[in-house]
């Protein structure tokens, strides 16, 4: 069986997180995405993939290659232009199988349902049903069978929402050939199938979970999600008088200092320096060349590369981009007063993010000063330079140099 993965888009509604990589690149539960996607269709039988890339190739090149250190043999084909998912499966037409596994590269699916789909003889589609269905284009069935699909609608017909996997034949793409631009200018799988079900049929599939990464806190649930599964290494030095409670992971030439306490589930990366004296709770995942310093609390946190949480600092329920430098003192913090539903931003509209907790969401590079505060729910763009003592909420621009 053969899978094309969908991975060319920016994923803007992550920013700022995507600013210098695409979506499926981000890392979550110490890996890229995407190579979790990759390892469970692997799992379900796929040992070959066309991945489709565009936006920040580079990234998704120079890390996967030819596949062969996953097992696995992978192509690649560009869509050059973003211009919708049915463009994106065009772009990889020439490397198509007969039929093919095709998955969105921001939906984790479970091994069970990959074999499910795979052992069909049939078109299929995956659906969900969600509580909010105005998020998702939601299919129509008839006796398990797709009548057609709804992008997107300000009243869904229906709570079943797309869910992204997908077994498809070569007759897709004459489908999606005769497919009308969208009216988000662009051209739509989802208008594709529905041409599609007018000359074949198309099972449904109804998923019981799913893991799906479309906005920044999304990353923190499905931490917590694969964290559960992990198996812990030491691979670094651990010095007397620090603990390590439950399945915590420590990488290469890491050092974790006397007096650290680290609840697991943890994953903490290659070349770091934790401690001394420092508390890391469960659910957080540390990336390479970090520094997390003296008296610094972090709980349920995404930490990425290069990053330096300074120290008598606090980061609760948080992702933070690579590079970022907390000045000493910095306390983020993740709950309101009234323990409501925090707001956040995407896309620069301010929205419900349905978390009762949530810190910060910081795109790469960014510097605090000491002793600065950051309010449940702010946004800090790529690049920013904090003053000493700054509040910072809201929306927090480089340009401005303050909360927006």
């Amino acid at each position: 069986m053969q899978a094309i993965i969908l991975a060319a888009g920016e994923g803007s509604r992550m920013r700022p997180l995507t600013a210098k990589r695409p979506k499926v690149m981000l890392p979550v539960a110490g890996k890229p995405f995407l190579e979790h996607i990759i390892h469970r269709a692997h799992q379900a039988g796929v040992e070959s993939f066309v991945i489709v890339v565009g936006y920040g190739q580079s990234t998704v090149r120079s890390h996967f290659g030819d596949g062969s250190l996953l097992g696995v043999r992978i192509d690649y084909a560009v869509q050059e232009k973003q211009l919708g998912t049915g463009h994106a499966l065009m772009a990889a037409k020439a490397l198509a199988k007969d039929c093919f596994l095709m998955l969105n590269g921001d939906v984790l699916p479970d091994v069970g349902t990959l074999q499910e789909v795979i052992d069909s003889e049939e078109n299929v589609v995956t659906a969900i049903k969600v509580e909010d269905p105005k998020r998702y284009g939601v299919f129509l069935q008839e006796n398990g069978y797709f009548k057609s699909v709804v992008e997107k609608s300000a009243h869904p017909p229906s709570h079943l929402a797309n869910a992204g996997i997908y077994s498809l034949q070569r007759s897709i793409f004459d489908a999606l050939a005769k497919a009308p631009l969208s009216e988000r200018g662009e051209y739509e799988l989802t208008d594709g199938l529905n041409l599609l079900a007018e000359k074949e049929k198309i099972r449904v599939v109804e998923l019981k979970s799913w893991l799906e990464i479309g906005r920044p806190w999304d990353i923190l649930e499905a931490n917590e999600i694969l964290l559960r599964d992990f198996e812990p290494r030491i691979l670094g030095e651990v010095e007397p008088g620090a603990t390590l409670k439950g399945k915590v992971s420590v990488g290469q030439n890491t050092l974790i200092m006397a007096g650290a306490y680290i609840e697991g589930p943890v994953i903490i990366g290659e070349d770091c320096k934790i401690g001394p004296n420092c508390y890391i709770r469960p659910a957080t995942c540390v990336g390479n060349n970090v520094r997390i310093g003296n008296a610094v609390e972090i709980k349920n946190s995404a930490i990425m590369d290069a990053t330096k949480i300074g120290h008598l600092s606090y980061l609760g329920d948080s992702v933070i981009g690579p590079g970022c430098n907390f000045g000493a003192g910095t306390i983020c913090s993740n709950l309101r007063h009234d323990k409501a539903k925090i707001k956040s931003y995407i896309k620069g509209q301010r929205i419900d993010s349905d978390r009762r907790k949530l810190g910060a969401i910081m795109g790469d590079d960014v510097k605090t000063g000491i002793h600065t505060t950051i309010y449940p729910g702010t946004v800090i763009e790529t690049g920013f330079r904090g003053l000493p003592a700054a509040v910072l909420k809201g929306l927090v621009t480089v340009h401005e140099g303050q909360e927006k």
